[in-house]
């Protein structure tokens, strides 16, 4: 549903700024005339007209979830709970945000109607979670629950993020080291070099060539790679295809799995903890994973589930989720502990991930190392036979 903002003047002719939701100008207009609100102008914010164009953070919003579980817990009310926060925050943008949310709760919205103004800024696992905290009336104890998932969701990625770092350094050595060799060695020895040079000789004098006199057309051609795949990965076809490529990829599709078991086990145990229907845990639990070709796939899993068909049965015909996993969702269901059995698994499934990106890492950086000897004795292979020709020719001479 777009959201508007709006400047109209009230019953006292004083003039009142602020958001709405609207399914268009005229449902806007309607809603503002049945708050006693005379509309003077508007726009639509949710097409990109708003103020604030950003995204929270997934370790801001665990520091924000956690500021404010605390204080409800301490017996502060949500009104006074969010000026503090907002007082107290330095990042300009996010203050914005937070001083029209305080803003908007003050007038006598709800949470969740207030974070409905910023569509885009939160998450809509977190919008959902506050929600449900509202309705069931626990929302300190919703807010500790998300602050914990965002966390642990945050130390994931640094680490995923962390461990790619050594091999990313690696590569880049690599190819400076492929370019400084071509361009700055391989001229060296141009003069050494006579008019019969062996095949890998020769080629490796293109290359230098090549990189040395038309390196814009090298530019341009790495230009007009990343736009095709800029082009191609939005297209909906393109990025299912890709996205279940790298799910079935040896070690990597492993690892992948791994962390998106724990992921939507976590966020299902949130969910369906806060008193949602299942339905809605698995819409937001897997849309949450970033996959096309999985959340495709749950389309299936979710027609089955309003059918009356058990999560597990559905969940176990997709192949997407190992055996075991599937195991642990049928003995949560039998036992009505749902979601305290999936809270436990994603956190094996945690150190699960933890310990297959170590594995990952600790392939990738021999790979590397060895990519990089089989380039270096490559171009000892066509240096030493010039090197042998010029020596023999001195020689001689």
């Amino acid at each position: 549903m777009p959201t508007y903002s709006y400047v109209a003047t009230d019953s006292n002719g004083k003039r009142v700024k602020g958001t709405e939701s609207a399914e268009d100008a005229t449902d806007l207009l309607e809603k503002l005339r049945q708050k006693g609100l005379y509309c003077n102008s508007y726009k639509d914010t949710s097409k990109g007209g708003g103020d604030v164009k950003f995204k929270f953070k997934t370790k801001d919003l665990a520091n924000f979830s956690r500021q404010l579980a605390a204080m409800l817990t301490a017996g502060i009310s949500l009104v006074k709970a969010l000026q503090i926060l907002t007082s107290q925050q330095e990042d300009k943008k996010q203050k914005a945000v937070l001083m029209d949310i305080y803003e908007e709760v003050q007038k006598g919205r709800s949470f969740s109607e207030a974070l409905a103004t910023k569509p885009g800024v939160f998450p809509q696992l977190f919008c959902s979670m506050v929600n449900a905290g509202e309705v069931s009336g626990n929302l300190d104890m919703i807010m500790d629950r998300v602050s914990i998932h965002y966390a642990k969701d945050g130390k994931t990625q640094n680490k995923i993020k962390s461990a790619m770092i050594y091999p990313m350094v690696l590569l880049v050595m690599l190819v400076v080291m492929f370019i400084g060799l071509f361009v700055l060695i391989m001229p060296m020895f141009r003069e050494l070099a006579g008019d019969d040079l062996a095949p890998l000789s020769a080629a490796m004098f293109a290359i230098s060539d090549f990189l040395i006199n038309q390196w814009y057309i090298l530019i341009l051609v790495v230009i007009a790679i990343v736009v095709a795949i800029v082009i191609l990965f939005r297209t909906p076809a393109t990025k299912e295809k890709w996205d279940e490529f790298i799910l079935k990829m040896p070690k990597v599709g492993g690892l992948l799995g791994t962390i998106y078991t724990a992921r939507f086990a976590r966020t299902m145990s949130n969910l369906f903890s806060s008193g949602l229907q299942m339905v809605d845990c698995i819409e937001k639990s897997v849309a949450t994973l970033g996959n096309t070709y999985i959340i495709k796939s749950f389309d299936d899993v979710i027609e089955n589930v309003k059918r009356g068909e058990a999560l597990s049965v559905a969940i176990g015909r997709t192949g997407i989720f190992d055996g075991m996993f599937v195991s642990i969702i049928y003995v949560g269901e039998e036992s009505g502990a749902l979601d305290e059995i999936l809270e436990k698994t994603s956190d094996f499934y945690d150190e699960e991930a933890d310990t297959a990106i170590a594995n990952l890492v600790a392939l990738m950086e021999p790979a590397m190392i060895v990519l990089m000897g089989v380039m270096i004795g490559t171009i000892l292979a066509g240096i030493f036979p010039i090197l042998y020709g010029g020596m023999a020719g001195m020689a001689e001479a």
